[in-house]
C-alpha cells in the first residue's frame, strides 16, 4: 500500500461520530444537523428534466475534455460573471470536472514534482481535501491560520521568502469555509505577483463564489483579478467551480476548473489516464444550469432569510456576526468547541462541527479551537429551531 495513506488524518466526521458516541439527546426533539456543508434547497426541476431528457447519452463514450458546448458555456458564465474582457478561451482555458472535490484532489498530484522538497501553502481551518491532496501528492503541507485579528484571511505577508521558493502550489478558498471571508483585489494582485516572481501554481477554490448577501457586490474572483492586474492569460492561476452549491445540485457532480492554459494542457493529459470524463446527460444538464442565473438569486434570498433569523436569535449571546459570504456561520463558544458540540447533541439534539475538527494545530495555536461551524442549510424552520436550541444551552451554562 502507499506509505502516505497512512499520514492521512481522520475526516472530521469521523472525529464528530467519535465525539457524539454515548450521547443519549432527548427523543423528543426531533435531530437538527448543521454540521454538514450540503445544500438542501430543492434542484431546480430544469436541471432535472434535462438530465431525464439526454440520458439516451449512456451509449457513448464521453470525452475528457468535455463537449464543446459546455465549455463555451462555462467560459460565458466566467466572462459575465467576473468581468474577464473575452480573454477567456473556451478550447484551452475551461475543462469541465465531476465536482470541485475530485478536481481539487487530483490537481496536486499533477502539478507537484515530489523530487524537490515540496511545500503547499493552505489557510488553516481548511478544506481537508487539501491536505490529503499535498500528503499523497509527496509535499508537505504549509498552513497559515485564518484568525479574527486579520478578518479570517491568511497573513500571507507572514510567509518569508524561502517559504514561498519551495512553495508549488496554494490552495485559497474564497469565499472561505468554514468562515465566510472573501481574498479582497489587492491581495489576489499581491499573490498572483508572488506566484510569478517564485513560479508556483495558485489553486483557487471558488465554489462558495455565488452565495452572497449584498446583489451589488459580488464575491472577486483569481481571474478577475489576473485582468485587473494585465495578467490577461491567467498565467499561475486556476480556479475550480461548482454546481453543488450555486444550483443545489450537489449530486449531479458537475463543476469546471479555469485558467491558466499551460497548467490546464497538463492536468487534461493526466486526467485523460485518471479516467474522469462527465458523462453526457450531466454535460447537458450542466450547460443549463450555468445558463441561468433566476434560480442562483432565488437560492441567496433564501439563505438571506435564514441568515437574518437566527443571527436575531444568536448575536445577543454568542460572538458571531454574517460572514461576507457562504452558507456557514463561524461562531465562537464560551466553553471548548468539543464541549460545546457534544452538549449540543446530548442535551438539545442539534449536531454542529467543531472547529478545531477542520483546523491544524500549529505553533501559533489551533485557528478552530473555541468556536463551531453552522451550516444553514436546513429549512428555515429547522435553523429558527435549531437556533433557539442553541441560545438556550448557553444561557443555561
Amino acid at each position: 500500500m502507499n506509505p502516505d495513506l497512512a499520514k492521512l488524518h481522520p475526516y472530521p466526521f469521523e472525529k464528530l461520530a467519535q465525539l457524539k458516541a454515548g450521547c443519549m439527546p432527548p427523543e423528543n426533539l426531533t435531530h437538527i444537523a448543521l454540521s454538514i456543508g450540503e445544500p438542501k434547497h430543492p434542484t431546480p426541476g430544469f436541471i432535472t428534466e434535462a438530465v431525464i431528457e439526454h440520458l439516451h447519452g449512456l451509449s457513448i463514450y464521453p470525452t475528457t475534455a468535455g463537449t464543446i458546448a459546455l465549455r463555451q458555456t462555462i467560459a460565458s458564465w466566467l466572462d459575465n460573471r467576473f468581468h474577464l474582457a473575452g480573454n477567456i478561451d473556451a478550447s484551452t482555458q475551461v475543462l469541465p470536472v465531476n465536482g470541485t472535490r475530485e478536481a481539487l484532489f487530483s490537481f496536486a498530484q499533477a502539478v507537484i514534482d515530489r523530487e524537490s522538497k515540496p511545500l503547499v501553502v493552505m489557510p488553516n481551518p481548511f478544506y481537508q481535501i487539501y491536505e490529503g491532496a499535498t500528503i499523497l501528492a509527496g509535499a508537505e503541507p504549509y498552513f497559515l491560520n485564518c484568525n479574527p485579528e486579520n478578518n479570517f484571511i491568511p497573513d500571507f505577508n507572514s510567509v518569508s521568502a524561502d517559504i514561498w521558493d519551495r512553495c508549488q502550489l496554494l490552495y485559497l478558498c474564497s469565499p472561505g469555509n468554514p468562515t465566510g471571508a472573501v481574498v479582497d483585489l489587492a491581495t489576489l494582485t499581491s499573490l498572483i505577483e508572488l506566484a510569478h516572481r517564485h513560479d508556483f501554481i495558485i489553486a483557487s477554490d471558488e465554489c462558495y463564489s455565488e452565495i452572497y448577501f449584498d446583489e451589488n457586490q459580488p464575491p472577486i474572483g483569481l481571474l478577475e483579478a489576473a485582468v485587473k492586474a494585465g495578467y490577461h492569460d491567467f498565467s499561475h492561476c486556476v480556479v475550480f467551480h461548482s454546481l453543488s452549491k450555486r444550483s443545489n445540485a450537489p449530486g449531479l457532480r458537475s463543476g469546471f476548473v479555469a485558467g491558466d492554459a499551460k497548467v490546464l494542457k497538463d492536468f487534461l493529459r493526466y486526467r485523460t489516464y485518471h479516467g474522469c470524463a462527465m458523462p453526457p446527460a450531466t454535460q447537458s444538464a450542466s450547460i443549463v444550469a450555468w445558463q441561468d442565473e433566476d434560480h442562483v438569486t432565488y437560492n441567496r434570498e433564501l439563505y438571506r432569510e435564514k441568515f437574518d433569523a437566527v443571527l436575531e436569535i444568536l448575536s445577543p449571546i454568542m460572538n458571531v456576526s454574517l460572514p461576507q459570504a457562504a452558507f456557514y456561520l463561524w461562531a465562537e463558544t464560551p466553553i471548548t468547541d468539543t464541549d460545546f458540540a457534544r452538549r449540543l447533541f446530548d442535551e438539545h439534539n442539534v449536531t454542529v462541527l467543531p472547529g478545531s475538527f477542520l483546523a491544524r494545530d500549529t505553533d501559533n495555536g489551533n485557528p478552530g479551537q473555541n468556536r463551531i461551524r453552522m451550516a444553514l442549510v436546513a429549512p428555515l424552520s429547522e435553523c429558527i429551531d435549531a437556533a433557539h436550541r442553541i441560545r438556550q444551552l448557553i444561557e443555561n451554562l
